[in-house]
């Protein structure tokens, strides 16, 4: 059973930092690419960041200079930093495992994680 578990949320004043984190088990971590997404209050869920397999990192333009993500495969755990957070920031921060393999996209969720910036 696939699990991706994200801690680390919560609330932050603007310009302050948090880290997140996503634990997954039930996958071979090494082999996914494993990116943060987030949802605000009436909007669609959008890309944060991703980082492959091989480490290859890409950014929302929207994070690009505040956030840093990272992963840890002998821990088979993704981390964002984010720093300088503005009230924009603020919605549910998910978690995502994805890869490619004989055709098949295989993709799976954490269950998210409030990050609200407000003074």
């Amino acid at each position: 059973q696939v699990q991706l578990v994200e801690s680390g949320g919560g609330l932050v004043q603007p310009g302050g930092s948090l880290r997140l984190s996503c634990a997954a088990s039930g996958i071979t971590f090494s082999n996914y690419a494993m990116g943060w997404y987030r949802q605000a209050p009436g909007k669609q869920r959008e890309l944060v960041a991703v980082i492959s397999r091989e480490s290859i990192i890409t950014y929302a333009d929207s994070v690009k200079d505040r956030f840093s993500i990272s992963r840890d495969n002998a821990k088979n755990t993704v981390f964002l930093q984010m720093n300088s957070l503005k009230s924009e920031d603020t919605a549910v921060y998910f978690c995502n495992a994805a890869r490619v393999w004989a055709g098949l996209r295989f993709e799976y969720w954490g269950q998210g994680t409030q990050v609200t910036v407000s003074s």
